[in-house]
């Protein structure tokens, strides 16, 4: 009989883990469920370089408290459906979803069978799409959760899990509330045939190499209405890829010396490129993050953060929808 206790930062071999919560004994989501409903969730990471190659597509990250990850779905592009689709609905029944993290392969005989690290309790904050490539080496359409990490309270029992997510989830909402966290999509501004071919120019820039990304953003820069670009030494520009002056166009901040960063990127963008490119800029330039991909919550925070210089931030598919705009070709 295992204790029903999960403690943060404590150890747990998969056995525990599914027999205590009730859940599956394999998958990254794994739910208990009674009439239909989610009692509970957990949800299963792994530390960068542990996953054994083929077997674990994914490009989960964190950012601070928050984890960034990818939904279930090895193969072929991924759907917001089963048990993908339930993690979103902790909005509105406020289950709980037990975080762990695996520290050692599963082949590393050196460790025993408790390998999974518990994090505390998960809150789902957004999701949005992203471009990652898959087991067969792939690039596909994927789903991307935020989840805040909670480690508070640092002893979680299984007996009364439900009630401490519920009061833990109303509390930092409360808390939060400043800050919706949703997604603007602006997709949905669009038609269908605009989209398709916004969606068609951001597939070439994914498979771009990311030295030729650089000069494409240049380019981009100068058709239109920016002077004197200039693409910084590769691999030793502190953060900074090209460099540019606002033109005659840019009335207002006509000849302000704009710095920016391009990140041909498949997974997200989050707070340390942000921060790391707001040290690198010079005195009184404005600094751009640049992506094919998305930018996670942390980055957006980030690059308003009161007190700091702002950064401006630019995702795969505003990207996308300018070079459209700009009726440029991406060969």
């Amino acid at each position: 009989m295992y204790n029903d206790c999960f403690i943060v930062g404590s150890f747990y071999s998969n056995d525990e883990i599914f027999k205590t919560l009730k859940v599956a004994n394999a998958g990254g989501i794994r739910l208990s469920i009674n009439d239909n409903r989610v009692l509970r969730a957990a949800v299963f990471t792994s530390e960068p370089g542990i996953g054994i190659s083929g077997e674990n597509p994914y490009h989960d990250r964190f950012e601070g408290d928050v984890l960034t990850y990818t939904a279930a779905g090895k193969f072929g592009e991924q759907t917001l459906s089963g048990i993908n689709k339930r993690i979103i609905e902790q909005t509105d029944f406020n289950f709980p979803i037990h975080g762990f993290i695996l520290v050692a392969n599963r082949r590393n005989k050196t460790i025993g069978p408790k390998r999974w690290k518990y994090l505390g309790l998960l809150e789902y904050l957004r999701h949005y799409q992203d471009m990652q490539i898959d087991s067969d080496e792939k690039v596909r359409k994927v789903w991307i959760f935020e989840l805040k990490i909670h480690n508070e309270p640092s002893a979680v029992s299984v007996s009364s899990d439900i009630e401490i997510s519920k009061k833990l989830l109303i509390e930092s909402r409360n808390k939060n509330i400043a800050f919706d966290g949703e997604v603007v999509d602006e997709r949905t501004n669009e038609n269908d045939i605009n989209i398709q071919k916004i969606e068609k120019i951001r597939g070439k820039l994914l498979a771009m190499d990311p030295n030729k990304f650089e000069y494409f953003i240049k380019n981009l820069l100068a058709c239109t209405g920016f002077l004197d670009v200039c693409v910084t030494k590769y691999s030793a520009d502190g953060g900074v890829d090209v460099n540019a002056k606002a033109g005659p166009g840019m009335w207002i901040f006509e000849s302000s010396l704009v710095q920016v960063q391009a990140k041909r990127w498949l997974h997200s963008v989050g707070r340390k490129e942000v921060a790391e490119l707001r040290g690198s800029l010079r005195p009184f330039a404005k600094g751009v993050v640049v992506t094919t991909s998305h930018f996670t919550k942390a980055a957006l925070i980030e690059a308003n953060e009161n007190g700091k210089n702002p950064i401006r931030l630019v995702d795969g598919f505003s990207l996308s929808k300018t070079v459209a705009n700009a009726n440029i070709t991406v060969n």
